[in-house]
C-alpha cells in the first residue's frame, strides 16, 4: 500500500487553496450584512456565498484526492 505522492501533493494544494477562501468568504458575507443599505449589498453578498461555496468544494476535492492518493494503490 504506497501513497502516490504526486496525488497527495494535488490534494495538499486543493486544500491550501481552500484556506484563504475559508477567511474571505464570510468576511465578504459579514460586510454584505453591515451595508444592507448599500445599493451592492446583494451583489456583495453573492459574490461571498460563491466565495464560501468554493472553500467547501475545494475542502471537499482535497479530501476526496488524498484519500485516493492513500488507498488506491496499484490495481495490478
Amino acid at each position: 500500500m504506497a501513497t502516490n505522492k504526486s496525488i497527495l501533493a494535488k490534494g495538499i494544494k486543493y486544500l491550501a487553496a481552500a484556506l484563504p477562501l475559508l477567511f474571505v468568504g464570510p468576511v465578504v458575507i459579514t460586510s454584505a450584512f453591515k451595508n444592507e443599505k448599500h445599493p451592492l449589498y446583494v451583489y456583495v453578498l453573492i459574490v461571498g456565498i460563491i466565495i464560501g461555496f468554493a472553500a467547501m468544494f475545494l475542502i471537499f476535492k482535497g479530501i476526496t484526492t488524498i484519500v485516493k492518493s492513500l488507498f488506491d494503490g496499484d490495481k495490478n
